[in-house]
């Protein structure tokens, strides 16, 4: 029986946790993810742990935030002036925004923290410092 291998086209069933049981994120329901092996279209971890996989097995794999969305980064949290919002966005703890940089790139940023003057954003991934596990089943090899 074939194995995963970079290169090949694969259709996964997953559901991925947090270290303590929280599920982030699964394709029950749904149509398995399909990627290609090698590509870099999901993370590293996960990419890791299917290559090697033959078409029915399942794993268990747990991916330090390193091959995932990586550490924490506190030089990617910033508080910025709220005059600088448009008028019509009232910032709020949790809300999600698009935020556009000067070299024309977006960015999704979280609202951290509102005040009277000041509004913190963090553009860290919100997985990223997380350990995450995922159940895996290798569904086909196209």
């Amino acid at each position: 029986m074939s194995k995963a291998k970079n290169g090949d086209v694969v259709k996964v069933h997953y559901t991925g946790k947090l270290e303590d049981g929280t599920v982030f994120d699964s394709s029950s329901g749904r149509d398995p993810l399909e990627f290609t092996l090698g590509e870099g279209q999901v993370i590293t971890g996960f990419e890791e742990v299917v290559v090697g996989m033959a078409p029915g097995e399942k794993k268990t794999a747990k991916v330090e935030a390193e091959k995932a969305y990586g550490p924490r980064r506190q030089e990617m949290v910033v508080e910025v002036d709220k005059k600088q919002f448009p008028g019509n966005i009232d910032p709020q703890v949790g809300q999600h925004l698009e935020i556009r940089q000067p070299a024309g790139d977006s960015i999704m940023v979280t609202v951290m923290d509102v005040s009277e003057a000041k509004v913190t954003l963090d553009a860290n991934h919100p997985l990223a410092g997380k350990t995450l596990e995922f159940e895996i089943q290798l569904m086909d090899i196209g």
